[in-house]
């Protein structure tokens, strides 16, 4: 049997970050989206549902690369279509694999997204609720 020692030499520390930023594409019309999402989100985009379960970056260069843990559905599949890890700097490593969309990881927000919420006087009209983080986003797409 052989034993390995682990050591933290050449060992990265990541962080989680409060969200991030992914871009879709429908490569039959050529159609994009930037979608901003925070853990537990999801947002529908065409016939995909794509949710954040996470996000990590290098703690000394935030900047450098995003790693997202991402589960997809498409409308009509019962399994999802991607579940895993992608990589910002490298797409192709760990793909989604669809014959019409294509979705990958731009980067992790390092900051919490702001949520706008509607300061109007109660007139007793139709409101603007604060979106529940917990909710699925629709995305429109």
């Amino acid at each position: 049997m052989l034993a390995v020692a682990g050591g933290t030499a050449g060992a990265q520390t990541v962080v989680n970050a409060p969200g991030a930023k992914l871009r879709w594409l429908d490569k039959m019309t050529g159609e994009t989206a930037d979608i901003d999402l925070l853990p537990g989100q999801a947002a529908i985009s065409g016939r995909l549902t794509i949710l954040l379960d996470e996000c990590r970056y290098p703690e000394d260069n935030p900047a450098a690369e995003a790693f997202a843990h991402l589960t997809v559905t498409a409308e009509g599949v019962a399994e999802p279509v991607f579940s895993g890890w992608m990589i910002a700097s490298s797409p192709a490593l760990s793909a989604l694999e669809h014959p019409r969309y294509d979705v990958w990881v731009l980067s992790c927000l390092t900051d919490a997204p702001q949520i706008e919420v509607d300061d109007t006087v109660d007139t007793g009209e139709d409101q603007i609720d604060p979106v529940d983080e917990e909710a699925p986003v629709n995305d429109g797409g």
